[in-house]
């Protein structure tokens, strides 16, 4: 813009050289007359060609209306009625109109930023531009997480959600090892599944061995003592990554989106999220997986995509051909090795005749004969009570392991959780009867009203009900008044129930015998009783 005012200054601008700079600029001829005519006037206007001049009247995104705008949610017409109301308050100037409102916010603040006063910090970051990590080599990185499948499986009877932890390798997109829980994961699973993560096995493409680095995403689970120092024995660096920052671990992230929309949701018993105020429904004859199919066809699927998928990242080789094609050197574990790793430790102990004492209860092993009063180290896996492996203190030599003595049968077990379930469900229905309160329904603004109407000899004998069966505790309860020929302080005797006796409730007592010269006599009081 500034060559072409220079050429008119000197009456060397032609329509031509107009029509070429307009269509650089992707504009019309007219445009850039009125540009090289708002250059003449103001030198400003050549920077910064098509834009409107600074001028004190143009309405500007204030700290204010940012802060409406984080209120309301991004709702601009809402910000426009808060504006208005607070200028005819006396509180501020009066706002200018929706379209120009509009104007200054696109103007004045990012896409990001717009983004995230409507919704937040997580949909401001899709606005951001992130770095792409270097590709590495294998079992330099791996990455770890939890995902609960949107897939319903039938547990005796019961749907349930199933969790799966996996492990992944950065620099090949490969699943190097899978755990699969009915419950939330925890460290038993975590240590599950990095077992089959470093052993190279051909379950899933002979993919494993003990990586560099593995990245968790701040879980309790990942960083509890005992996968801590199994991390620690096997060598590997353990990268705690900051919360909420699932793109620091871009490669799990991805493996959890592709598996939904490439293998769950061709599932029976597909669950997907519904929109908020929906509620899910699936046919009423819809037969679940159970665990063990949904297992199997999990791992099938964990083949496939180390065997035979082509992630774009890899640029049209499979996960498989991308571990081959590395020459890095693998480090291997011996599987008994591995297994002492990941088990957590419980201290020494002396086996007795009974066996080892652990938890207050006896573990027998039929190596054990013999072997009592020897100093052994006990390990086991978090959750598996039934269990225990059993070390020699002194020299670590792997002994056996050791079953729960007396364990209950299959029928017991169920009995027993039958008995705690209901349980559970009589005090949560008596907790929900006794807490269950209802309020009118209003119209106007006044205070809540209760219903539940009781007449007064309805709330006396709920009370007195209450009473009687209320526990009190024994030291609250006073005590009852001591036989008068006791001889009672008077300090102890104002903390008792008078006119009371424990003659009623208290055993007969023994005759009382006193000596005189020599010879015990009984003695009778006024009613005649022996004393």
């Amino acid at each position: 813009m500034r060559r072409l005012l220079a050429l008119r200054r000197e009456g060397k601008l032609t329509t031509g050289q107009v029509r070429s700079a307009a269509d650089v600029l992707g504009v019309r001829e007219r445009a850039v007359w009125r540009w090289l005519a708002a250059a003449q006037r103001d030198e400003a206007a050549a920077r910064a060609p098509g834009e409107r001049s600074a001028c004190a009247e143009r309405f500007t995104v204030t700290d204010e209306v940012r802060a409406l705008l984080a209120l309301w949610k991004g709702n601009v017409a809402a910000v426009h009625r808060e504006l208005t109301a607070r200028a005819a308050r006396g509180e501020g100037e009066s706002p200018p109109s929706i379209p120009t409102l509009h104007r200054a916010i696109r103007r004045d603040l990012t896409p990001g930023e717009r983004a995230g006063l409507a919704g937040g910090e997580r949909a401001a970051r899709k606005h951001d531009v992130f770095l792409a990590r270097p590709r590495g080599w294998r079992d330099q990185v791996w990455e770890t997480d939890h995902l609960q499948v949107p897939v319903l499986v039938d547990v005796e009877g019961k749907p349930r959600r199933p969790w799966i932890t996996w492990f992944t390798d950065c620099a090949t997109n490969a699943i190097t090892g899978v755990a699969v829980t009915l419950v939330h994961p925890s460290r038993e699973s975590v240590l599950a599944a990095l077992r089959s993560a470093v052993l190279r096995e051909e379950r899933y493409g002979s993919f494993g061995g003990v990586p560099e680095k593995v990245r968790v995403d701040r879980g309790k689970d990942f960083l509890s003592r005992t996968v801590t120092a199994a991390f620690d024995l096997l060598d590997v660096t353990v990268e705690d990554l900051p919360a909420y920052t699932p793109h620091l671990k871009g490669t799990v992230e991805g493996l959890n989106r592709a598996v939904e929309s490439m293998f769950l949701a061709s599932l029976p018993g597909f669950a997907r999220q519904p929109r908020p105020g929906k509620r899910f429904s699936r046919p009423k004859d819809e037969v679940l997986l159970g665990l063990e199919d949904f297992t199997t066809q999990l791992l099938a699927w964990t083949l496939w995509w180390n065997t035979e998928h082509r992630p774009a990242p890899l640029r049209g080789r499979t996960p498989l051909q991308a571990w081959q094609d590395d020459p890095t050197p693998l480090r291997d574990v011996p599987a008994a090795d591995l297994w002492t790793f990941t088990l957590e430790d419980a201290g020494t102990r002396t086996p007795t005749t009974r066996g080892i004492r652990f938890r207050r209860r006896d573990y027998v092993g039929a190596w054990m004969t013999g072997q009592a009063g020897i100093q052994v180290r006990i390990r086991f896996m978090p959750h598996h009570d039934h269990r225990i492996e059993v070390y020699h203190a002194a020299t670590g030599r792997y002994l056996g392991s050791a079953d729960l003595a007396d364990q209950a049968t299959e029928e017991q077990v169920s009995a027993v959780r039958r008995a705690r379930s209901a349980r559970a469900r009589r005090l949560k229905k008596d907790l929900q009867a006794s807490q269950r309160e209802r309020y009118a329904a209003v119209n106007q603004p006044e205070a809540p009203q209760r219903l539940g109407a009781l007449t007064g000899a309805q709330a006396e004998a709920e009370l007195a009900r209450t009473a009687d069966s209320d526990l009190a505790l024994p030291d609250l309860i006073p005590h009852a008044a001591p036989p008068a020929d006791w001889r009672t302080p008077a300090s102890l005797a104002a903390l008792t129930t008078p006119a009371r006796s424990l003659r009623a409730v208290s055993p007969p007592r023994r005759p009382r015998t006193a000596r005189t010269n020599g010879a015990p006599r009984s003695t009778t009081d006024e009613d005649g009783d022996a004393s």
